[in-house]
Formats: C-alpha cells, structure tokens, sequence
C-alpha cells in the first residue's frame, strides 16, 4: 500500500464540528458502544455487496466469503476494524465522511437500473455510527476501495475529529473498508483481545455476517511442550454469526433484543416493547416487531421511509418493506424473514401476491395485541401515546377490520380531568357513563382550552355528563369514520340536535318545550334580523351561562375541517351556521325588549361572538367592532 500524490485536506461541512463534538461528548453515554457502531457499518458493507452481486458476481473479486475482522496494537495503541464488503471510491468518502449522519444508500440506488431500485432498499447508515470511534480515539484513518476498481483506486481518509479531514490516493489489493482507531491515552484498555471480544459477544453476537479475531497458538510436543517458533496465527470467529431472529425466544435475553433493536433501528434508546413471533405452516415466517421510544423526525411524512428489514431466508432484500404493515403502523421496526418470497421478488410483485396480504394482516393483528399488551403499563403507553397517538388515529379510517381494536387503544382529554393530558381511553369512559346516557359525547376545537371552554359543554358540565375534548388537527376526519364504540354512537355536542338521551326526565323537556314555544316571536324576530347570516335560530336548553352558540348541521364539516381545508386551497361551499339562544341569559332578555337598529346591532353582536367562541372566523370583524363599540356607548 503506497500513498499517491493526489492528496488533498478538506473542511466538514457546516456545523459539522459542533455536531461531531457533541455526538463525542453526549450522544453516546457508554463508551464501548464504538465497536457495535463500526461492526453494524460493516455488515452494512457486506450487505450491499451481496446485493450489488447478484447481478454481477466478478464484484466479490474472488472473495465472497464476507466477513468483519479485528485487529489490534498494544503498542501502538491502535484497532483496526475492516470488512471485504462494496467499500468505497473518494466521491463516496468525500460525501459520506464528510457529513454526519449522511448515508450512502441514496449514491448506492442512484448507480442501479430502474428495475434495480424497485428491488434495492439497503441500509447504509454510514453515518453517526463511524463518528462514534472519536469516542475512543483521537484520530482515525480509513483505508477503502470500492469493488470492482482498480488497486490504485483506493482511498484512505484521516481526520482526528476537530475541523478537517484529508483525503489521498493510495493502493490497496483488496476491495472493502478498513478503519484505523488511534486510541486516545484513557481508552487503551479497548487495545486487548479478552476486551474486545467480549464487546463483540456483547453487541454484535447477532450479526449475520461472521465477526473474525486473530488468534496465534503455539504448535506443542507429544509431551505437551510448546516448540519454539512454531506460532501459527489463524482468524476465529467470534461471533454466532446468525439471526438474533432465527432464535428461540427462550435463549434471547432482554438486552439482546434491546441491542439488536438498536441495529435495525439505528436508533440509540431502548425500545418500548417488542413481539417475537414464528409461523409455521402453509405460510412460513418469522416476525421481530418494535415499538420505540421515541419519534423519528420524519414521522409525518407519509411518504417517508418506513416498514420492517425483510429477508428471505436470511438473506437481506430490503430495507424499508412498506407493504407488510399499513401506513398509520409506519412506527414500528423490526424484521420479517419469510422463504415464502422470491429472492429477486420487487414492490410491484409484493403488492400482488396474495402471501404478502396475508402476512400483512397477521402482523397488523400482532401489532395491534403488542399495543394492547403494552398499554397495561399505563406510564410507558403514556410515552408511546405522546409521540405516535396522532398516527395511530389514522387507521380507524384506513383499516376497517380493526377499527374497534384501534378505538380500544386510543386515549383522549376529557372533562373527566380537564387535563392536556391524552389519557383517558373509551374503556373507561364507557364505565363513567351516566345512568341513561346512551352516546358517547365529544367536541372538536382547534386548541385544548377552546374545547374545554366552549360554551357547548354548558349543560354536560351541569348534567355531569362527560365529553371527549379533541383538538388534534386529526380528530375530526378521525371521528368522521369512529362511528361507534362498544355498542355505543359517538355524538358532536356541536352539530345537529342536543340529545341527552333518558339523562333528562319529562318534565324537563315538556318544560323545555314550552319555553321555545313561549319565545316563538322572538326567534322570528332574530330570523328577520339576521336574514341569510344564519341558517336558523331557535331557543336551546345546552346553555347554562352564555347568551348564545352557534350549531353546525349533523353531517356539516366542522369549523377545524374547514380551515385545515381551506389552508390547503381546497374551496367550499359556504355553510350557514344555525344560532341558538338562551332564554335565560339577561342579553337575550335585553335583546327581546330591544326594537329597531337596537335589535339588529345585538343580534348580530350575539351572533358574531357565538362563531368566534366556537373558533370560527368572521367575514367583516370590523363591522363587528363598530356595532359592540356602538352598544356599549348607548
């Protein structure tokens, strides 16, 4: 291996220093974590190669036993991790090395055909884990040449981890990566056989590709003598070198499956819970489902990457296999390895076969129990609410046959406590319904203080009726499909007729009755006065302290709906809103003894304020000032 003149120091890309110093110092809180990160870069390596060859054996270059080795210095102070795996050119190490976090999977899909990317979803997170050797080292070198080069396209990068990198041309005979780590003074314990392998039992004992020490024994006489000189040094596997999946269940220890989580995750918390699962039969698969901790930042992008590692037969096809778990699943890792599935089986061919519906549907189901299992745990199903319940609610839309199980783990704000806090499900609710309560209650605002405050809730509070207080931007297409739970019919307390069921007594509506018809000349009187503003005005027993609200017909879209629709330019129809008032309000008393422009500037006052207590916007706001501020100078 010689360096080539063609060399040249490059800077990080902006921010790349802080970023890098951070990850060093923060990110990791367990120091030899560094070895599972380069190992999982590794197999990565191998993986892509093992792909890149099927199509093109020559790549292997003679050597298509992949494996991951280990070496170190004492003296030196140094350990080499390398891997014979697709390695990289200088653009590639420019580009990947030279940014953190960046992945060479999208450069590697960009090299195939068309028909190449429908079948390639490989991993690649050749990323924050190789910044992790800066943990225990002050510098680092790599030396790689992308297969299928020429020897004297190889590359070698060193960088000690402050602001620049260098970059030259060296020769290398094998294809592959090797990555030197220059141990900082506090971390040359790691520079020790015994240290290191058991790192790699610890970390990376479920990597499939075989993790390979050194190992020097000593040849010995008939007597049992050592014979001087005769050291023979030989590459043992460390590793299982097979699927942490393929395991039973019974030999997998808790923190194997938190490890081998954070592996296919690429994430660095444990996950919340998991579900191992194999199936035998007709359909023949293994299933590895997660449930992290936290949310990734693409979580909303619904055409973001997501779906489990599949694999056939252990061997890796595909990274992000979407059509094995529905959309509003796009949270939970994990793997699937069926041999049910053609090696060069592509999107197209998965979304026809009728083995992927019915494995699609078995691991919806196995999902959904993991939930509910998880959901025992109320302060851990809390955590898993906070950051996927907004997605979760997407499927009582899109997944018809688990609606009710979905509505099962569902959890909402509700008068119950008047807390922020999503915690509540329709179980419980359910439970605390009101002895002649026949529905289930809710109201959708824009804001949580908007719904807890709206004057809707007026009589529920009074009555001790609950209500679900939703202000999810999701909450009211996802009432829009959530019919009904338990046998019982969800109810908007503000659309269409209020509707207590036996909770009120006869006398109360024979009262009720009377009262509308007893103001008859004045709801003709508003009618008149605010003509085509409103659709119609009635006297309504849901209020206890406002003057007036304003109801939407039953199946109208909602004010939330609308401006969420309207945001995205969809135009609508306009709705008018129907005006109910309160008998016993003193401005509704002031309003009936009113004539002339007296009348007419109150009603329209009453109107304009019941549309913005609701979260609704006004055509004219000015107009609405003038006639308050006239009122109030009378």
């Amino acid at each position: 291996m010689t360096t080539a003149t063609h060399e040249e120091t490059l800077g990080f890309q902006t921010e790349v220093k802080q970023l890098l110093n951070l990850m060093i110092n923060s990110l990791y809180s367990n120091r030899e974590i560094f070895l599972r990160e380069l190992i999982s870069n590794g197999a990565d390596a191998c993986d892509k190669l093992r792909y890149a060859a099927l199509d093109n054996d020559a790549l292997y270059e003679g050597d298509s036993e992949l494996r991951i080795e280990i070496e170190h210095d004492t003296e030196a102070g140094t350990v080499t991790v390398r891997d014979n795996g697709i390695g990289m050119d200088r653009d590639d190490v420019i580009a990947n090395l030279g940014t953190i976090a960046r992945s060479g999977t999208a450069e590697f899909l960009n090299q195939l055909s068309g028909e190449q990317q429908k079948d390639a979803k490989l991993i690649g997170q050749f990323g924050v884990g190789f910044y992790s050797g800066f943990i225990v080292a002050d510098e680092v070198t790599v030396r790689t040449r992308k297969a299928g080069t020429a020897a004297d396209a190889a590359v070698e990068w060193h960088s000690k981890g402050e602001g620049e990198f260098t970059v030259a041309d060296i020769e290398r005979d094998k294809h592959g990566t090797e990555i030197v780590l220059h141990l900082k003074e506090d971390a040359k314990e790691f520079a020790d056989d015994f240290r290191l392998q058991n790192l790699v039992r610890k970390y990376s004992d479920h990597i499939e590709v075989p993790v390979r020490m050194p190992k020097t024994e000593t040849a010995k006489d008939d007597e049992g003598n050592e014979i001087e000189g005769s050291e023979v040094t030989t590459w043992e596997t460390v590793n299982e070198a097979t699927a942490l999946w393929v395991r039973p269940k019974s030999e997998i220890s808790d923190d194997e499956y938190k490890a081998f989580y954070k592996h296919v995750a690429h994430d660095f918390t444990d996950p919340l819970t998991w579900s191992h699962n194999k199936v035998e039969g007709k359909l023949e698969y293994t299933s590895l489902l997660y449930v992290p901790s936290r949310a990734p930042f693409d979580l909303y992008e619904r055409d973001g990457s997501r779906g489990v590692k599949l694999y056939v037969q252990r061997v890796f096809i595909m990274d992000d296999a979407e059509q094995f778990l529905p959309l509003y699943l796009r949270f939970i890792k994990g793997v699937l390895d069926t041999r049910d599935l053609s090696l060069n089986v592509s999107r197209e061919i998965l979304q026809q076969d009728p083995k992927v519906d019915k494995i699609k549907s078995a691991l919806t189901k196995r999902a959904l129990d993991m939930l509910k299992k998880l959901a025992k745990d109320n302060e851990q199903y809390q955590t898993f609410w906070n950051n996927f319940g907004s997605v979760l609610k997407e499927g009582s839309g899109e997944d018809v046959a688990n609606r009710e199980k979905i509505a099962g783990l569902l959890r909402f704000s509700t008068t119950h406590t008047d807390s922020t806090t999503q915690d509540q499900s329709l179980a419980e609710y359910v439970e605390r319904m009101k002895e002649g309560q026949q529905k289930i209650y809710y109201i959708v605002a824009e804001s949580f203080n908007a719904a807890k405050n709206s004057p809707h809730l007026e009589i529920f509070r009074k009555k001790g009726i609950e209500v679900l207080l939703l202000n999810d931007r999701v909450d009211e297409w996802l009432m829009s499909h959530l019919t009904e739970f338990d046998g019982k019919a969800f109810a908007d307390v503000a659309k269409g007729e209020l509707d207590l069921g036996d909770v009120e007594d006869e006398e109360e509506k024979k009262a009720q009755e009377e009262t509308a018809k007893a103001k008859e000349d004045l709801v003709k009187r508003v009618q008149e006065a605010l003509g085509d503003g409103v659709q119609e005005v009635k006297v309504t027993h849901r209020l206890t302290d406002s003057p007036a609200c304003v109801v939407l017909p039953e199946h109208e879209m909602g004010f939330q709906m609308r401006r969420i629709m309207e945001a995205a330019g969809q135009p609508l129809p306009e709705v008018k809103p129907i005006l109910e008032l309160n008998p016993e309000h003193a401005l509704v008393s002031r309003l009936e003894s009113a004539d002339g422009d007296s009348f007419n500037e109150l009603a329209h006052i009453l109107l304009d304020q019941a549309i913005i207590a609701e979260g609704g916007h006004l055509d004219d706001p000015a107009a609405y000032v003038k006639r308050l501020n006239s009122v109030l100078t009378a």
